[in-house]
């Protein structure tokens, strides 16, 4: 009898009944040492059974064995199964909110001993077996033990530390041999390699809790937030290779405190195999990409960015997963975490394998995922890709390509659950932190507490305020008149959710143009086109969101295996238009108007929202103590004495201006507003594509 023909290799090998057993294939003489004395072993036939009578008892302790790399530790069928019927329970029902703790390849002290526990999730294969450098990636050397019919499987090697590099080997039911990177591990090799590395998150001295205190007193809170997006392999380089996530840490914190931004956000960082796709192809749901560095320099970037009061959200992509064979996909040769309908399983627009949002388990590995850097890694949020792709069964897909659900309909009932299910676990837990949705249909409720029919997200990319604006701004200035509504229909629907305005990377690659490259005119007029855009956009309800190379008129599209073009900041043009940046994040957080009611109609007043024939819109922001006068002209013609009506105000003070000469503006149109004696209008000089903003008092 040999490990491969039972059905546990704990129940043969180690220490049972006088006999100690150690299985090493190909081997002619194996030796052990007990009580520090060195024993040969007796070979028990051919398949590398070796055993020894031993006259008194031993304990996991007493006794060490080679490894095949001639590392000499303790043997790993010495020590039990130690993973909790709990833990598995949790995991296997949907319920876990720990075992990225437990689940993997985890270092840890058992019975005295340190070494690495591996556990993975493998419900239909014959044998599981973790290979690496230690084992010479012999699958037959360290087969893990199964936890009875859970499908979860164990083993615990003794003596292995941060940095060895492993994989699991997997015989499926139908005899196929099968080599996977770890689902749970927390470090990988750096491309085109895809081992995972044995890594340690212990030690590491955070020095954030303040800030962690802060975010979650303040979690309610009206705030202001105003997030600079970063693709972190290409915002800058070093002699063309990626910065360190240390070298991220310090250029970044220089420019984003600078530039007055609240938060950065990253696309994904988590591991995956391939640059082109951004990150958004994750093959790690638990690693740091190895790119830019280790888990412990990642975490000192996030502490270093909340140590500077910069907040981190994160990219985080639940939908989907690449069909690269070494990763999730058919992990021990059915389809594990993805879909079970081979019809739904695959995304037709991306090719990849979508989650099955049915399956307890995968609920599990992604809830734990999301919880994993809310309170490991110490992110502010999570900004979760294509919601839409994940609540609708048809998203991007032709007749036939999807199935119904149990009621006929379109939408996805086990994603909804999960979505619900998600917010929620993370919102019980306390950690203050944000769950963003980026979520392009009219689908209700995306921010509504969950209590109240709504899926539980904090905040929803505006995605129709973003197509609306874009298109309207991209229009020759002739045809603007025509394009109005494009400027106030969003007014209907503004405060149906709780929105961040978005100018993400999205807008700006696969033939759309930069934003600097979307406007029209002269070269003057689109250079105020686009500081118009940037501060129309501070103006609007919601928070903000703008892709990097956009606060400096990136020419260009963004280009991911580049860095953004920071000469262009030698033209004085650029120049203005970052420092127009700047000034906005830092005039925006001052003034209460602009953030406090950005959810309720109490924070909105149309003043002027029918001038089609001048291309002016005006309206007020109001906050508790606080009101602002927003006044954007998108034609190229100037207005002067231009009346707004205004009932009752009794003060008009300009507050900011887009045509400021510092910003590359006119400089031409700024003598103050005049107020009319009845007290119901003001008459404005208004600068050609600007946006002027005045403080305002009524009776």
């Amino acid at each position: 009898m040999t490990p491969l023909s039972i059905e546990s290799p704990h129940q043969v090998l180690g220490y049972h009944n006088g006999t100690l057993r150690l299985y090493r294939p190909g081997a002619e003489e194996i030796f052990v040492e007990i009580d520090e004395q060195v024993h040969a072993m007796s070979k028990k036939g051919d398949e590398g059974l070796f055993e020894l009578k031993v006259d008194h008892p031993l304990s996991p302790q007493d006794y060490k064995i080679w490894h095949v790399s001639g590392l000499k530790a303790h043997d790993p069928y010495a020590f039990p199964l130690s993973l909790s019927k709990k833990e598995i329970d949790d995991f296997l029902l949907g319920r876990a909110v720990s075992v990225y703790k437990s689940f993997g390849a985890r270092l840890m002290s058992l019975k005295g001993v340190f070494g690495t526990r591996f556990v993975v999730w493998a419900p239909n294969a014959q044998k599981v077996s973790v290979i690496g450098d230690f084992n010479d990636w012999d699958g037959r050397v360290n087969p893990l033990s199964p936890h009875s019919e859970t499908g979860v499987w164990e083993l615990f090697v003794p003596g292995l530390k941060e940095g060895e590099r492993y994989k699991f080997e997997i015989v499926t039911s139908e005899g196929k041999l099968l080599v996977k990177s770890d689902p749970f591990a927390l470090q990988g090799e750096a491309r085109p390699l895809n081992a995972s590395k044995v890594a340690s998150l212990e030690g590491f001295y955070w020095e954030d809790q303040i800030w962690l205190d802060r975010r979650r007193r303040r979690a309610k809170e009206d705030k202001p937030l105003s997030i600079y997006e970063v693709h972190l392999g290409s915002w800058k380089k070093k002699d063309g290779r990626f910065l360190t996530y240390k070298e991220l840490a310090k250029s970044l914190i220089e420019y984003v405190k600078r530039m007055g931004y609240t938060h950065i956000e990253l696309m994904p960082i988590q591991e995956h195999p391939l640059d082109e796709s951004w990150g958004y192809q994750v093959s790690g749901f638990f690693a740091v990409t190895s790119r830019f560095g280790s888990p412990k320099d990642f975490m000192d970037f996030v502490n270093r960015m909340h140590m500077n009061e910069i907040g981190v959200i994160l990219d985080w992509v639940p939908g989907h997963f690449p069909t690269d064979g070494f990763a999730l996909a058919g992990f021990d040769g059915t389809p594990l975490f993805e879909h079970e309908d081979p019809i739904q399983k695959l995304h037709p627009t991306w090719e990849t394998f979508v989650f099955g949002f049915e399956k307890p388990a995968v609920r599990s590995f992604l809830i734990n995922s999301a919880l994993f850097w809310l309170e490991v890694m110490h992110v502010d949020g999570l900004r979760v890709d294509a919601v839409s792709s994940m609540l609708y069964l048809d998203h991007e897909r032709k007749e036939g390509e999807w199935t119904p659900n149990e009621k006929g309909g379109n939408e996805n009932l086990e994603a909804i659950s999960f979505f619900k299910t998600l917010n929620e676990t993370v919102h019980e837990r306390d950690t203050g932190a944000l769950m963003i949705a980026e979520e392009s249909s009219s689908f209700p409720k995306v921010t509504h507490p969950v209590q109240e029919g709504g899926l539980g997200f904090d905040l929803k990319w505006n995605m129709g305020w973003m197509n609306d604006t874009l298109r309207y701004f991209s229009e020759p200035f002739e045809e603007r008149r025509r394009q109005h509504k494009h400027l106030t229909f969003g007014r209907t629907y503004a405060f149906q959710e709780r929105y961040i305005l978005a100018l993400s990377h999205d807008e700006v690659v696969h033939l759309k143009k930069s934003l600097f490259s979307k406007m029209p005119g002269s070269a003057w007029e689109r250079y105020a086109n686009l500081r118009l855009l940037l501060s129309y956009q501070f103006c609007q309800p919601g928070k903000k969101l703008l892709f990097m190379g956009g606060e400096i008129g990136q020419v260009q599209e963004w280009d991911a295996v580049g860095e953004i073009p920071w000469g262009l900041l030698e033209d004085p043009r650029h120049n203005g238009i970052q420092l127009l940046v700047k000034e906005l994040n830092e005039f925006y957080q001052v003034n209460h108007a602009l953030w406090e009611r950005d959810f309720t109609e109490k924070g909105f007043e149309w003043v002027s929202h029918r001038d089609e024939a001048h291309s002016v819109i005006a309206y007020l922001r109001k906050s508790t103590t606080q009101i602002l006068l927003c006044v954007h002209n998108f034609s190229p013609e100037a207005h002067q004495g231009y009346e707004l009506p205004l009932k009752g105000i009794v003060m008009v003070k300009e507050a900011f201006s887009s045509d400021k000469a510092r910003f590359g503006g006119t400089g031409n149109f700024h003598i103050p507003p005049m107020l009319l004696k009845d007290k119901q209008s003001i008459v404005l000089q208004i600068a050609p594509l600007a946006t002027e903003i005045y403080h305002v008092q009524f009776e």
